[in-house]
């Protein structure tokens, strides 16, 4: 304390904004005290950490610099929190942080970013074997970026904490960061403003799960070999943009309950699921690629007042499945492509002269009795199918794309192709 108010007094006298600029660099050796370097240190320093094991759990109660050189690792001894931070301004990078408790209930992280811890920074360091990977709870304007997050993955989905979770922050920057073998690789809650970028997540339950948070952007992340890629649940003004959600064994996108979002460009392939849209108003799906996934976008739940323009449907083996009380337009103003399209075009302008309809009557009764699907090649149920083409009484609701286009946007769409969940 005396060292730091001379540092204060110090700066006073010279006109300097903070006493940090008097910070001083502490190195710690293997075999040295960790936390009694850092409970020693003054606010704005830097403790440099040696390669090394260090078996402790720290607190930082004060702003400064926790730096790792040459990969040092910080073993919780798989109790409590490894990292607890308790003080703004903290840097935390190049670790191994490590073994972390495994209490659902304490909520054991292998970083926990406390209320208050706001404007942290973490990053370039390895999470590994912790229940959570970082816990985010009232602290605004963090910079998590370039982790590695591996999760407890020898225990059942549901005793595992989530990659990076957070709660009530704001203006949060989660980038570049590679995250699997969790509950939910992001967990996001009542958090606002944020951004989301870079980001790989995968072999987990979700690769991203939003409840009730609004305002963020989600881009160029990819959401690979997980249950469900991203889902959006009871948010507003969101935008995902050039992702790619593949090889899920659900979904890709799940959209439940949401209004005010702009999802475009993005890549959602190989999923049991592409798109799951439930509940949805005044949203924007434009230039998307939705490629052989076993349905393309499963629509339900008066989904509606959305725009639907520029998408390529290619290869899913359902296009849309809907189910409504009246019919769905999409591509009102300049069409999507629809790679099981029949129709012509005479004049030549790239535009099908005949309407796309994604269902007829076959299609309603096979979802509501799965065992016809067995007849659905037969004889008796194609002439079913001509007859509710050919009279309206017989007709169901459907997706309607009055402006189909006949060659796809996406000209490297095969790429795509085969990107299945493993084993499926």
């Amino acid at each position: 304390m005396r060292a730091f108010l001379l540092r204060l007094a110090c700066a006073a006298l010279l006109g300097l904004a903070t006493p940090w600029a008097w910070a001083a660099t502490v190195s710690v050796q293997p075999g040295q005290d960790l936390q009694a370097a850092i409970t020693a240190a003054a606010p704005g320093d830097v403790v440099e950490v040696q390669r090394g094991h260090y078996r402790t759990n720290l607190l930082i109660d004060k702003p400064l610099t926790l730096r790792g050189l040459g990969r040092p690792t910080v073993d919780g001894g798989l109790q409590g929190d490894t990292i607890r931070v308790t003080a703004p301004d903290v840097v935390i990078e190049g670790l191994i942080v490590r073994d972390s408790g495994s209490s659902l209930k304490d909520q054991n992280a292998g970083i926990y970013l406390y209320p208050g811890a706001h404007r942290a920074v973490v990053r370039n360091n390895d999470l590994t074997y912790n229940l959570f990977g970082l816990w985010i709870e009232k602290a605004n304007d963090v910079l998590i970026e370039n982790n590695l997050i591996t999760g407890k993955r020898d225990l059942n989905s549901a005793q595992r904490g989530n990659g990076i979770q957070l709660y009530n922050t704001q203006r949060a920057q989660i980038l570049n960061n590679n995250i699997s073998f969790v509950r939910d690789a992001l967990y996001v809650d009542v958090s606002h403003h944020a951004i989301f970028r870079g980001n790989k997540l995968h072999h987990s339950r979700y690769g991203t799960h939003y409840m009730t948070s609004y305002y963020n952007l989600w881009e160029n992340n990819d959401t690979y070999y997980n249950r469900g890629g991203l889902a959006l649940m009871e948010v507003r003004d969101q935008t995902v943009r050039n992702n790619r959600a593949w090889g899920n064994s659900d979904h890709g996108i799940m959209l439940r309950s949401v209004q005010d979002a702009v999802v475009e460009g993005n890549v959602v392939a190989g999923n049991n699921r592409g798109f799951f849209i439930y509940d949805v108003e005044y949203a924007t799906l434009k230039n998307n690629l939705v490629v052989d996934n076993v349905v393309g976008v499963h629509l339900s739940a008066g989904s509606t007042r959305n725009v639907v323009e520029g998408n390529d449907f290619i290869g899913n083996r359902e296009q849309v499945r809907y189910v409504g009380a009246r019919d769905e337009p999409w591509g009102v103003e300049s069409g999507n492509h629809w790679s099981n399209y029949l129709g012509w075009d005479r004049n030549d302008d790239g535009v099908g002269d005949v309407r796309y309809e994604a269902n007829d009557m076959v299609d309603r009764l096979s979802w509501r009795h799965p065992s016809m699907k067995l007849l659905l090649a037969s004889p008796a149920v194609q002439a079913l199918r001509l007859v509710g083409q050919q009279f309206p009484i017989l007709r169901v609701p459907s997706v309607v794309d009055p402006k189909p286009r006949m060659v796809p946007t996406h000209k490297h769409w095969s790429e795509w192709r085969g990107k299945y969940f493993p084993g499926q």
